[in-house]
């Protein structure tokens, strides 16, 4: 073994591991803190950077992002637009076998986007009205795909696909590309097979400005998704109400609750998986078996050997890595619930009862042949998930994030005259005079 793939099996992974006994108070301190790791001391600064860069896209359009990119990306972006033969080239000069996988991943993303269209709906009344809900997509959807150092077909996948089949007509994605102009080939090849046809070389605070407010080259659109870094995401989050988003997505995390039965070494991978996305990312394991502990430290040591991001998963197990050991399965759903999880993986013996406890995921991954990374390239599930503890009150990308419903009413005069009396109440106790006296004026014509 080399000296510098020794050092890293032999460095520290979880620097926190907590023995619960029926007291889980110091396990939920713990986790609450690690629900609100972001790089908050930057925020401030970085709000009002967000902020001068949205104002500048909005009163200056192109003009501004071609001065931002050139800042921030160190190239000048011209044109802004990708031409769509790049595209066809892009995907003609993928690899056969990454083809096909992109061509899997799509089919089951497609398939289970499908399924989750939503229905119209008309009841009619007993005394004659009719209520319902009509549901129709929005015109336009911006997806916003992250580049630099790394490049994620899979999210052109997980964003492109539920627009397409919500019915978007118009699609446009950003990302940023690196020095030389150019954007991920793979990421092109994606975009070509989703049927995305208008890709834009532009990232940051000032792409997510161009498709909020538009420019002289890219409409406006009706909602963004995607996620980013903190300048991306603060960018979604100031725009938001002049457009609609997806959602504010925080550092990226997994729950991985595991009895005696779960092997150490399908841990720790699990668990390196999650960490080898950021510095920020967090990996938790609460167990039952307290002999597992050194085992899938031991197992992350080996791991780490050779590993082309140890660094970054070194720097994530280090700050945000967390063991609990709980006496029993009780516990560990009790303290999964109160993190909420982005994702939570069920390596036990009987994970079907487990999942009967667990309320709170945003996706949950049942029994041993269903790692994380399975979701997040072809399962089918959108890998857009809450974070940071939404999932206690917000769920996955999906279809209905590119569509908005509208509530149909429609009373004869029978149902009016069977509501107007208890109308007229409600408006009174509220001192809404002209609600009443719109009730009034119709029943004495």
């Amino acid at each position: 073994m080399r000296l510098a793939e020794k050092s890293q099996s032999n460095a520290k992974t979880f620097q926190r591991v907590l023995h619960c006994g029926k007291n889980l108070r110091d396990a939920k301190t713990e986790l609450a803190r690690l629900s609100k790791r972001t790089a908050k001391d930057n925020q401030a600064k970085a709000l009002r950077t967000v902020d001068e860069i949205l104002n500048e896209v909005d009163l200056y359009g192109d003009k501004a992002l071609v001065k931002y990119t050139e800042r921030f990306d160190g190239f000048r972006p011209e044109p802004l637009i990708v031409p769509e033969e790049e595209l066809v080239q892009a995907w003609a000069k993928t690899p056969q076998p990454l083809q096909e996988a992109l061509q899997l991943a799509h089919s089951r993303i497609k398939d289970f986007h499908q399924r989750q269209l939503p229905k119209d709906f008309l009841v009619e009344g007993i005394h004659g009205e009719t209520i319902g809900r009509r549901w129709r997509p929005i015109e336009k959807a911006g997806i916003y795909i992250p580049g630099g150092r790394a490049a994620y077909p899979s999210t052109v996948l997980m964003n492109a696909i539920p627009a397409q089949v919500a019915g978007v007509k118009s699609l446009k994605m950003v990302s940023p590309a690196g020095k030389d102009g150019q954007i991920n080939s793979v990421v092109l090849a994606a975009a070509h097979l989703a049927g995305v046809k208008q890709v834009f070389r532009i990232g940051g605070a000032q792409a997510i400005g161009a498709l909020a407010f538009g420019t002289e080259t890219i409409q406006k659109v009706d909602v963004i998704s995607g996620p980013g870094n903190l300048y991306v995401t603060l960018a979604k989050k100031l725009v938001y109400g002049k457009v609609g988003i997806d959602s504010l997505a925080g550092p990226s995390e997994v729950l991985v609750i595991a009895d005696n039965s779960a092997k150490a070494e399908y841990v720790a991978a699990d668990l390196l998986a999650q960490a080898e996305h950021d510095p920020l990312a967090a990996s938790i394991l609460i167990t039952t078996n307290s002999q597992l502990v050194e085992a899938v430290q031991s197992q992350i040591r080996l791991q780490l050997s050779n590993h082309p991001r140890a660094d970054t998963c070194l720097a994530s197990l280090n700050n945000w890595g967390l063991i609990i050991v709980c006496e029993d399965l009780e516990s560990c759903a009790l303290l999964s619930d109160e993190f909420a999880p982005e994702h939570l993986e069920l390596l036990v013996k009987d994970p079907h009862r487990l999942l009967k406890r667990i309320n709170n995921a945003g996706a949950i991954f049942i029994g041993k042949w269903s790692p994380e990374a399975i979701g997040d390239y072809l399962a089918g599930p959108n890998h857009t998930l809450p974070t940071s503890g939404t999932a206690r009150f917000s769920s996955a990308l999906g279809v209905e994030t590119f569509m908005r419903n509208t509530s149909l009413i429609e009373f004869n005069k029978s149902a009016f005259e069977m509501t107007e009396k208890a109308v007229r109440e409600l408006a009174k106790s509220e001192g809404l005079y002209s609600h009443s006296e719109s009730i009034k004026i119709r029943n004495s014509s």
